[in-house]
């Protein structure tokens, strides 16, 4: 199957922002420009305040549909909710807490008034309605309603972070696109039944290896509450690394781009206006140019979103099993990071200092409902999220560093298990990823759609050790239900690991058979899950 290499340029347009002084039109006559000097498609998102100034629609009327492409960006401001009948409670025109200017601070049916009123606003400027629309965050309910009342190709949402700008989008797909659960739109859909049949890609191009861990200090009694950013956005730049920075960006777009994808390759790329030209021109000149020479080279395929949704769908029934593999980090010291998602679950193999571990384990139950499925959120701060197994940033603190650690025997995990090479192949529509030279042997882990496999040459008693705070917030519970199945609930909702080789130890820590261990996450040994509280 070909595997295509896909960046949708997304800019998305504030009207305004009660942060700057700046020019608002100015980075997109800018942008515009800049995408027409390289022979770039390009997508620009609207929001309502700009949707409705003529600085803005007049510009973009102007452009060639063939190369540009319109859409919606789903943030409330003050015009929409008026427009729609709904008080606005804001304390600016647009105010960015979540009660005020996502749909989650909304019932159901203001949510419904919401969409249908930018929309129609849309259609009213530009003759049609837009077939795509992105948010830092939108529920199930609100993406379902516009698709199914006006069509949509895609959509995408904010890339993983925790607690940033004060949103928590976590625990869901690393990278690529999927297609979200009725129940939660973080998480990919396990059933026809249960799916939304738009296609959401994460936003961002976040780095794969460094900004998990952004704001990471395992000494402190609690992880970050807000992590900074390292992503392919312009704005970003120094020695943390980020789309500012010309190393980073060659870095990462050969680390992305370079085929270990298993299905596809995918990133975002782009500015929202209300950061200013001057803090986004240096970044955006060098990978508009950047993009421009891959293009020529057969390397990527530039697309608009919707262009991207529609293959999507043509191709993908359901949430395609993908990788980001990255086998050094941008500055050459060593760390690797493996990153694979398929409807069921997503986990990280992660590497540093010569030695690996499971850095991040989640699963994906489509029954497991988001916070805001038919309540309304009353805070500044809004979270989505999925269940969890291991977590490398969230349970760490008090000198743990959080993860599924290996180990050999009776021996401590020791922060890892030493290794010699880490090689990524690709069998059947699996990953495979192999850490030679280690205690146990060469450890290879299967990562398939329904759960993964371990090996080890030799049967040295490898198990994987879960380390966590014993203190840190959100941590679910765990009880062994018997020699193979480890249960965890979280949030009210109970999940299972099951063993279909291996087993669970009275320490709860998942032990290999015979050198081998299989885990399966698909839900397959689990009854019908309970409803998940708000």
């Amino acid at each position: 199957m070909e595997k295509k290499q896909i960046i949708n340029i997304i800019n998305f347009i504030r009207g305004f922002d009660p942060r700057t002084e700046d020019d608002l039109t100015l980075p997109v006559k800018k942008q515009i420009d800049l995408l027409i000097r390289h022979g770039l498609k390009g997508t620009f998102l609207l929001q309502y305040d700009a949707l409705i100034n003529p600085a803005f629609s007049g510009m973009l009327k102007e452009l060639d549909p063939a190369q540009f492409e319109l859409g919606v960006w789903l943030e409330m401001v003050e015009p929409l909710n008026h427009r729609a009948g709904i008080p606005w409670r804001g304390r600016y025109a647009w105010d960015w807490q979540a009660r005020y200017g996502f749909s989650v601070g909304y019932t159901l049916t203001e949510r419904e008034r919401l969409i249908d009123g930018l929309f129609t606003g849309f259609k009213e400027v530009f003759g049609y309605y837009p077939r795509v629309l992105g948010s830092w965050a939108f529920d199930a309910h609100t993406l379902r309603y516009a698709s199914e009342t006006y069509g949509l190709d895609a959509a995408c949402n904010c890339k993983e972070q925790w607690g940033t700008d004060g949103y928590t989008i976590w625990g869901g797909p690393y990278g690529q696109g999927y297609y979200p659960s009725r129940e939660n739109v973080l998480c990919p859909a396990g059933s026809p039944e249960k799916q939304i049949d738009v296609p959401v890609f994460r936003m961002l191009g976040a780095d794969p290896v460094l900004q998990y861990d952004c704001g990471l200090d395992v000494s402190a009694l609690r992880p970050t509450g807000c992590q900074g950013v390292i992503s392919l956005e312009p704005v970003y730049a120094g020695s943390g690394g980020g789309g500012g920075e010309p190393a980073w960006v060659d870095w990462y777009l050969r680390e992305n781009f370079s085929g270990r994808c298993l299905s596809f390759g995918y990133a975002q790329a782009g500015q929202e206006n209300s950061f200013g030209w001057p803090a986004m021109e240096k970044g955006l000149i060098y990978q508009f140019d950047r993009f421009r020479q891959m293009q020529a080279a057969e390397e990527i395929q530039v697309e608009t979103l919707g262009e991207t949704g529609r293959w999507f769908k043509n191709r993908f029934s359901a949430t395609p099993p993908a990788v980001i593999a990255a086998v050094d980090d941008w500055k050459g010291e060593g760390r690797k990071s493996v990153w694979y998602t398929s409807k069921n679950y997503r986990v990280n193999l992660y590497a540093e200092d010569g030695r690996f571990w499971i850095r991040d384990l989640y699963c994906f139950r489509e029954d497991y409902r988001e916070r805001y499925f038919d309540k309304v959120c009353d805070s500044d701060k809004l979270t989505f999220d999925n269940l969890p197994v291991a977590d490398g940033i969230r349970f760490s603190g008090g000198g743990v560093r959080g993860g599924l650690y290996p180990a050999a025997g009776a021996g401590l995990p020791n922060e890892g298990m030493p290794f010699g090479e880490m090689r990524y192949t690709e069998s059947d529509g699996a990953a495979l990823v192999t850490f030679t030279g280690t205690p146990c042997g060469d450890v290879t882990f299967t990562l398939s759609e329904s759960g993964i496999r371990i090996q080890a040459d030799r049967d040295a008693g490898l198990r994987f050790v879960n380390r966590f705070a014993p203190d840190a917030d959100g941590l679910p519970q765990m009880r062994r239900l018997g020699p193979a199945a480890l249960g965890l609930t979280y949030e009210g909702f109970a999940y299972t690991l099951a063993l279909d080789k291996g087993f669970v130890d009275d320490s709860l820590a998942l032990t290999t058979e015979e050198g081998e261990l299989i885990i399966r996450l698909d839900g397959a040994a689990e009854g019908k899950p309970a409803v998940c509280p708000a």
